[in-house]
This record gives C-alpha cells, sequence and structure tokens, in this order.
C-alpha cells in the first residue's frame, strides 16, 4: 500500500469541485498539496480555505499549455523534489451537437480535457521515473468515456465524449506500459457519473475568439442546463468522490466508479458491441 504522509500531491483543476475536495483530502493524509488550476481568483480562495490542515501552494497552470504544465513540473520538483499523486484533473464541458460546435471550441475542449492529461503525464511521469520512488497517477475521464451515446446524446455531449473516449484510451495504455516497465508507479481512472459541481458551467473559463461557438437556441439550452444542474444536485458530493479516489490511490486500483449502477452500464454499453446490435439512442429505443 503506497504510504501518501510526507509526499507531495499535484492536482489540476483544483480550483472547485473534484479537484478542490481531491486536493483537500490528499491534505488530511498529511502530504504536501499543490493546487493548480487557470482559475486564478479561485486559486486565491483556496489557499485561504481553513479546510486544508497544512498549506497549499497554489499555481496558475493552463493544461492546455504544453509550456505551461512544464513549468509547473519545474516548480514542484525544485521545491519538493518528487510527486507522490498526480491527477491530471481538470475539464470542462460544453454543449452542442457534434456539427454544431465551433472548431475554436473543439480545440477548447480536447486542449483541457486531453492535452491536459497528456501534457501532465509528458511532464511528470518522466522526472517519477527517474526519482525511482512509489507513486501514482489519477487520470479524469467520466462515464461519458465510457458509454458515450447511449447515455450523452440527450446532452449534447459528444465533443465532451469524444475528449474523455480519449483519456480512457490513454489511461489503459499508461497502466500497461508502466507495469511493463517494472516501475513503481500506479494509475487509476476516475469516471465520475452525477457529481455536485459546475462542470457544465465552464463558459466562463473559455478562451475568448474571433467567433461565438454554434449553439443551441437559448431556450433549448437553458432547458438542458436546467435539467443537468438537477441531475448533478442528485449525485455525490466532490468530498464523496475525493474518498473513493483516495481509497484507489492507496490500494492501486485501477477503475474508480463513482455510482454503483456504472458497471451494469458499461456492460449494457458493451453487450451491444458483443452482439452487433446498433447502439439504442435515448428517446428513440428501448435498451436492451
Amino acid at each position: 500500500m503506497l504510504d501518501l504522509a510526507g509526499r507531495t500531491a499535484v492536482v489540476t483543476g483544483a480550483a472547485s469541485g473534484i479537484g478542490r475536495a481531491m486536493a483537500r483530502r490528499f491534505s488530511t493524509e498529511g502530504m504536501s498539496v499543490v493546487a493548480a488550476d487557470v482559475d486564478a481568483a479561485a486559486l486565491e480562495e483556496l489557499a485561504a480555505d481553513p479546510g486544508f490542515p497544512s498549506p497549499v501552494m497554489v499555481v496558475p497552470t493552463d493544461v492546455s499549455d504544453p509550456s505551461s504544465v512544464n513549468a509547473l513540473a519545474d516548480l514542484v520538483f525544485r521545491e519538493f523534489g518528487e510527486v507522490g499523486v498526480l491527477c491530471n484533473n481538470a475539464g470542462v464541458g460544453p454543449m452542442g451537437t457534434v456539427w454544431e460546435v465551433d472548431v475554436s471550441e473543439w480545440e477548447w475542449v480536447m486542449g483541457v480535457n486531453l492535452w491536459g492529461v497528456i501534457n501532465g503525464v509528458r511532464s511528470f511521469i518522466p522526472r517519477m521515473l527517474e526519482s525511482g520512488r512509489e507513486g501514482h497517477v489519477v487520470n479524469t475521464a467520466s462515464m461519458a468515456g465510457l458509454i458515450a451515446g447511449r447515455e450523452m446524446t440527450r446532452w449534447r455531449l459528444g465533443a465532451y465524449a469524444a475528449s474523455k473516449h480519449a483519456v480512457v484510451a490513454i489511461s489503459h495504455t499508461l497502466y500497461a506500459e508502466l507495469r511493463t516497465a517494472g516501475a513503481p508507479i500506479g494509475v487509476s481512472l476516475l469516471c465520475p457519473a452525477a457529481v455536485q459541481t459546475r462542470i457544465w458551467d465552464t463558459e466562463r473559463l473559455r478562451p475568448r475568439s474571433g467567433s461565438e461557438p454554434s449553439r443551441p437556441s437559448s431556450e433549448e439550452a437553458e432547458r438542458l442546463q436546467a435539467q443537468l444542474r438537477t441531475g448533478l444536485e442528485l449525485g455525490n458530493t466532490p468530498a464523496e468522490v475525493a474518498e473513493l479516489v483516495l481509497e484507489a490511490v492507496v490500494e492501486d486500483r485501477f477503475y474508480v466508479f463513482t455510482s454503483p449502477g456504472s458497471p451494469e452500464q458499461v456492460s449494457r454499453h458493451v453487450g451491444d458491441m458483443v452482439d452487433l446490435r446498433n447502439p439504442p439512442v435515448p428517446g428513440l429505443d428501448r435498451s436492451p
């Protein structure tokens, strides 16, 4: 079992939601915590959070920018000399059909959700390997990265689901590669279902471009946002998810689901592929 006391945890997307809860939970385990996020104002608020038993280092970071993540890694290894837990967690979730989403918004989603993980792995793993110490990587995907159309179609989250499918593939591969190399670094794949966060309210963080992205009509967008908010309010708290992540890290478990029904959802999705069934469309087809 991985001993976390006295080690260093790096969490991206740490200014709110699951990231903030993970940072706090690792802090209570006696770890030095480095919280990275593009939202500098929210990071300052986090730095003053009395829920952290020890001071947390906050570092404004754009995970979609390789140089920004490299600078984060430089700082962490210069100040702490090692990383015990790396959480590639930053994520955004804009809405729109795959043909409506503007190119700049596709680039934003992939930049944060996918390249954020890639940049984290490339900047931190080589140094973690060089240290020779035990460690763990947590990549935040989503149930959308496993079941996609079966559950995501109604919410118009195709771009989000595409990015999270890629995170799933990277995580599986990273796990196998590290084991093959005999490295003392474990990997966990976090696939949250509904969680009480503001993941679908990330428009405030989207870089502005010359043109605004295509959107569903205002009335429809408001309806979908209201449904999503209602669904999230019924989900896990970020603190509950952070506890599950901690358990997976300590026990070296790969899959981290936040809902008891998630494995069955995945099983039905895989069953469609194995039995060569066309994927059911929510609202139109009845699932087997």
